[in-house]
């Protein structure tokens, strides 16, 4: 019998017993009398089970949920293993300097002029978000360092246009980072992971 179902019995115990209890008091004067002491333990005894068994059904649909997101990481994995050229988890060129990888059809990069910035982005360790949906820096070399406290995998793509210009490698509880030379515009980033930027990991990075 799961947490759940336990929870609702005892619920349902201790409103009947509440009907009960009421019922007998308004029939009978003497009532509770000397039973009260039982009477309270009764019901103590059913408030500290529905709290336990709640508190335990939360616990198991917290297992449930991240088993469920560890499965969706497995098949998504198993996508992009099936997509010829596509590198993998610690394959692939690194970009200048940083930890990223070139990813195929990315659009080349250079002859940005200008400071440039360092950015920093971090996912959301209990759902798939990042901490921003917003970026700016100025023209140049930018870099977004990038922190996935979560056991599930991300990355950080940057894009414009629908074009790749840049993207790191997916990464489960670590750090990384990605560089590119951008010139003043309107890019995007996002999760690579198929599903994880519908779901909300994607942003607006602005460059001026």
């Amino acid at each position: 019998m799961s947490n759940e179902t336990l929870f609702y019995i005892c619920g349902i115990a201790a409103a009947v017993s509440a009907v009960v209890v009421s019922i007998l008091g308004l029939k009978i004067k003497s009532f509770p009398g000397r039973a009260m002491p039982i009477v309270v333990l009764w019901f103590v005894a059913l408030v500290g089970a529905a709290t336990t068994f709640s508190v335990l059904n939360a616990k198991d649909e917290e297992k449930a949920k991240a088993a469920e997101f560890a499965e969706a990481n497995v098949e998504a994995e198993g996508e992009r293993a099936e997509v010829p050229g596509e590198p993998g988890e610690g394959s692939g060129e690194l970009g200048e300097e940083t930890g990223s990888q070139a990813k195929p059809g990315a659009a080349p990069t250079g002859g940005a002029k200008g400071p440039g910035g360092t950015l920093q982005l971090a996912a959301d360790p209990s759902a798939l978000a990042y901490d921003k949906t917003s970026l700016s820096s100025k023209p140049g070399k930018v870099t977004i360092d990038f922190d996935n406290p979560a056991p599930i995998e991300h990355d950080v793509v940057i894009a414009e246009n629908g074009k790749e210009v840049a993207g790191s490698e997916l990464i489960a509880e670590g750090k990384t980072s990605v560089s590119a030379d951008l010139a003043p515009g309107s890019y995007t980033f996002f999760c690579s992971v198929p599903g994880h930027a519908e779901a909300g990991m994607e942003g607006t990075l602005t460059v001026r």
